[in-house]
């Protein structure tokens, strides 16, 4: 890896935590037609005041925007991020979950832990794939044989592996 590919982290226009701001919001807005700071720091169960420190950024680069009563909504970009955000997590489960077979439980918290992370081009990319994943093409169920005969395929010996290379990662009993 590059030594300067790990510093494109820092770059992701939303945190994490910024993203469930946003989702919250959004969330909000669909069930009750209004969202006040009350309402998010009960969503994401904090206090008010975390969350109106939270929101400041938020609210400075555009993304919430609070009228004269106080209520907040998202702007245009802001509803936009919380929707990729959103569609990224449930692509991201299904990556997870449906492909790779991790439990789902785990997928979901794996997905939560990098859905505000993907790059567009990697959103589309990632949708395709679940898209034909999906599909009954004889291609994708020899696919899926395939796979599945790969997950239970590990010796446990890392210097033949042409992934692990060093480091088997599967549990060994």
């Amino acid at each position: 890896m590059s030594q300067e590919v790990w510093k494109e982290f820092e770059d992701n226009q939303i945190t994490h935590s910024a993203a469930h701001y946003l989702m919250a919001i959004k969330t909000l807005l669909e069930d009750n037609g209004y969202a006040r700071v009350t309402d998010i720091a009960k969503a994401l169960n904090i206090t008010r005041g975390s969350c109106s420190i939270s929101l400041k950024p938020l609210k400075k680069r555009g993304f919430v925007v609070e009228d004269d009563n106080r209520f907040l909504k998202l702007s245009e970009e802001g509803q936009r991020l919380a929707e990729l955000v959103e569609l990224n997590d449930k692509l991201l489960e299904i990556l997870f979950g449906e492909v790779l077979g991790v439990d789902p439980e785990q997928a979901e918290i794996d997905a939560c832990k990098i859905e505000h992370l993907l790059s567009i081009d990697s959103s589309t990319r990632l949708s395709a794939f679940v898209k034909v994943w999906r599909s009954n093409a004889p291609e994708v169920k020899a696919f899926k044989n395939l796979l599945s005969k790969a997950k239970a395929d590990c010796s446990g010996d890392s210097e033949t592996c042409a992934i692990c290379q060093s480091i088997c990662i599967q549990p060994h009993g």
